[in-house]
This record gives structure tokens, C-alpha cells and sequence, in this order.
């Protein structure tokens, strides 16, 4: 019910019955639509339940083509995600001797460095024992 000015009577304008419908997004003729992660992830996990692809497909609003993308593309991250391993303690004390052992070499091969500039500036004299 609505005023002489398309408002209801506390004010507020009144929606039309057809605004939003078939469009999630609830945007009227934007033509592509957008879902969030959440509902692509929830689009995702009633395929991998078994529910047909097509009645999906037309529930949802969304073409075949791209829930089939959408499933493999999230199966690829399940994948993915599954395959690290967890990390032990021993693996942050195993990286912390690696750079141990990097900065020793590091410094070994400046000292090398080093040595041959000098005895290629003069050579270091042998020492005469003093007896």
C-alpha cells in the first residue's frame, strides 16, 4: 500500500515485485554476476555432494561451463593445500644452522679473499730463527 507518491506510509519507498529476482546479486540487467567466496565455496560443496550439475546450474543461475570450472579450480586447492606438511619443530632449527652455516662460509671465503690480496701485495717473509 502506498501514497500518492509511491512511498509507504512510514516513508520508505516500496520495491516492486519483480526487482532482484533471477539476478543474486539483486542488481536488475547488469548482465555478469558476481558471488563471493562463501558462495561459490557453498555452490562447490553441493557439487561434490553428488547433486546434478544441471539443476545446479539452473538454481543457481550460473552456466555449466563455469561450475565445472568452479569445482576444479577449488579440488586444485584442496589438492594443494593437502600436500604441505606440517612443520616440525626440528624444521626452524634445521633453518636457523643453514644460515649458520651460510654466514661461517661467508666469512671463510672473505678471509680467503683477503689472504690472497695481501701475499699478492708482498708476500709474507719467512722468519730466520733467532739462534
Amino acid at each position: 500500500m502506498t501514497n500518492d507518491e509511491g512511498l509507504k506510509p512510514d516513508g520508505s519507498a516500496e520495491r516492486s515485485a519483480e526487482a532482484g529476482v533471477g539476478d543474486p546479486s539483486g542488481v536488475a540487467g547488469t548482465g555478469a554476476q558476481r558471488f563471493s567466496v562463501q558462495r561459490k565455496m557453498a555452490v562447490v560443496a553441493r557439487l561434490l555432494r553428488g547433486e546434478p550439475l544441471d539443476l545446479v546450474s539452473r538454481q543457481t543461475n550460473v552456466s555449466v561451463a563455469k561450475l565445472t570450472e568452479w569445482r576444479e579450480r577449488g579440488l586444485a586447492g584442496a589438492a594443494t593445500a593437502l600436500k604441505e606438511r606440517e612443520r616440525d619443530v626440528r624444521d626452524d632449527e634445521i633453518a636457523r644452522l643453514k644460515s649458520k652455516v651460510g654466514e661461517i662460509t661467508m666469512d671463510n671465503e672473505l678471509l680467503y679473499a683477503k689472504i690472497a690480496a695481501l701475499e699478492g701485495k708482498r708476500p709474507l717473509a719467512h722468519r730466520r730463527s733467532r739462534r
